[in-house]
């Protein structure tokens, strides 16, 4: 890791004593809380982040996970967070897989069946509400063994849901382009076009849901920031009202825009990958509510915006 250059202002310690007073509750919120980048970044905690959010679930918040991330199954998340002494229970993780799986599942007609282009995390999510999953890799293959019949290969399929597959294939890509021609529900986790790694950047879902796109002629539907749907899913499951929400995100690009796009505020951490001075060039009502530098501003912050609630 590079360090620190001399203009570069050396980073607050973080007094959790400081952290945990600021942070007692005056009006109890739902906090959806962004993942890589606020609460950790890569393997690593963000310093004192999951002390606040205990703080303020201690006080009567509702902390909801909301990450773009479809790979992983919730209990994979469950196990991290806890670990880093954050409060969570898997009914509080909403990912983009968990997300998508709930929406599907409330269709009417409900999907039943579905091909599936991702992780085990997805298949494992839809799975769980009882949605009978193609895998694409199999019917990649069936394909492969048939004379290229991709209408045989995957058989009757409702939707077509499509996350980050690190084994995408055109086989897969053909495969899942028919099943879309063919009238199956086209349904992406997130349109997410990079997927950052500790080493750098790799194809994100949205750069498999463009070539599904190409290839079928048909626009998915896309349940991940910076759309509204994720948030609105989350809320929903915890029985909460998405407006009266606050984001805590570190990305201009999703996190923020998705606040904007149910009216609920939203808290900008630095900690990720926007910057400070990127907000000035963005318009009054895109702006996000607060921002915090580390974890002692992110908890006075939510504080300021419990007592904004208390004085409504």
């Amino acid at each position: 890791m590079a360090g620190r250059t001399a203009s570069e202002p050396a980073p607050r310690p973080v007094r959790i004593s400081r952290v945990l007073r600021l942070s007692g509750s005056i009006a109890s919120m739902l906090l959806l809380v962004d993942l890589d980048g606020v609460v950790y970044r890569g393997t690593e905690p963000v310093p004192g982040v999951a002390a606040v959010l205990a703080a303020r679930a201690a006080a009567g918040d509702d902390v909801v996970y909301v990450t773009n991330n479809s790979m992983w199954y919730r209990a994979d998340y469950v196990a991290r967070l806890a670990g880093m002494g954050a409060p969570v229970s898997p009914d509080r993780i909403v990912s983009s897989a968990r997300a998508t799986a709930l929406y599907l599942r409330d269709l009417e007609p409900p999907v039943k069946c579905a091909l599936v282009v991702g992780g085990a995390g997805l298949v494992h999510e839809l799975n769980d509400v009882g949605i009978e999953v193609v895998l694409s890799g199999d019917a990649a293959e069936r394909w492969k063994a048939n004379g290229r019949d991709a209408a045989a290969a995957v058989g009757q399929v409702d939707a077509v849901v499509v996350g980050l597959d690190l084994d995408f294939t055109y086989a897969r890509l053909a495969c899942a382009a028919e099943a879309v021609r063919a009238g199956a529900r086209f349904v992406a986790t997130n349109r997410d076009p990079v997927y950052p790694l500790e080493k750098g950047l790799m194809p994100g879902a949205g750069s498999v849901v463009a070539a599904i796109e190409t290839a079928s002629g048909h626009a998915p539907i896309s349940i991940g920031k910076p759309g509204p749907l994720l948030l609105q899913i989350a809320a929903h499951a915890v029985g909460g009202d998405v407006a009266a929400a606050v984001m805590i995100g570190d990305s201009l690009v999703t996190d923020v825009p998705a606040a904007v796009a149910v009216g609920a505020r939203s808290v900008l951490m630095l900690t990720g990958i926007s910057k400070r001075e990127q907000v000035a060039s963005l318009a009054v009502r895109d702006q996000p509510t607060e921002i915090a530098a580390d974890a002692v501003e992110l908890a006075a912050a939510l504080d300021r915006l419990a007592r904004a609630d208390v004085r409504a």
